[in-house]
């Protein structure tokens, strides 16, 4: 069936989408070129009562959102391109894809030559360098403010010039909530709009009955 068939779903691509804090403008934009089979998420509660000295009291206390992380793999292959005669992966392979990923964990080379000159001419309290704001898009349901905390890339295959042509990349990423960020920062209130997004999913769910548990009713 063709892919532009009108009775063909849409594929939407999962990625990054690099914003300027200040400003809100997309400074980038990396789609996966296939989406993951898989996609691992951890969430660690931030309770009050997991601490050993915790007065009995907090037990059901949270003190923010919990730690949430993604784990993916994703696969790069050049073939379709090499095959269609791309000028650009004929020439470089995979090279260009896979360093706009890595720049993910880069400060720019502008940057770089700035904070030398700051720290040449002694200037004190140099505050690190500020990266773009990453959103891990995974649908329109889950947008989310995250930082890179693992990366890695295995090259399997490569042309006569060495260039990469099959890829495997490993993505872990902190989803930054309103602890890390604050409020007033732009990545705080997309964060607010991911949790209230998942509050909205919740409220469609169906509850169970009692029953179901095999009880009569709540516990008192």
């Amino acid at each position: 069936m063709p892919t532009d068939s009108p009775i063909s779903p849409r594929l939407i691509k999962g990625g990054i989408a690099l914003i300027d804090p200040d400003a809100g403008t997309p400074v980038r934009v990396i789609a996966l070129q296939y989406n993951p089979d898989t996609l691992s998420r951890t969430l660690q509660p931030q309770s009050v009562g997991a601490e050993a000295s915790a007065d009995r009291s907090m037990a059901l206390r949270l003190k923010g959102p919990p730690v949430e992380t993604y784990k993916l793999e994703a696969e790069l292959d050049a073939a379709d391109q090499l095959e269609a005669g791309d000028p650009l992966v004929r020439r470089l392979g995979l090279l260009p894809q896979l360093a706009a990923i890595e720049l993910l964990v880069y400060p720019t080379s502008a940057q770089l030559q700035e904070y030398d000159r700051m720290a040449g001419r002694g200037e004190l309290e140099i505050a690190p360098i500020q990266a773009p704001l990453a959103l891990f898009v995974w649908s329109t349901s889950r947008v989310a403010p995250v930082r890179v905390t693992d990366f890695s890339i295995t090259e399997e295959f490569f042309d006569p010039q060495l260039n990469p042509i099959r890829a495997k990349i490993s993505l872990g990423l902190r989803v930054l909530s309103v602890s890390d960020l604050g409020f007033a920062h732009r990545g705080g209130a997309l964060y607010l709009r991911y949790q209230k997004e998942k509050e909205r999913l919740a409220a469609m769910h169906r509850d169970a009955a009692a029953g179901t548990l095999g009880l009569q009713g709540v516990p008192s």
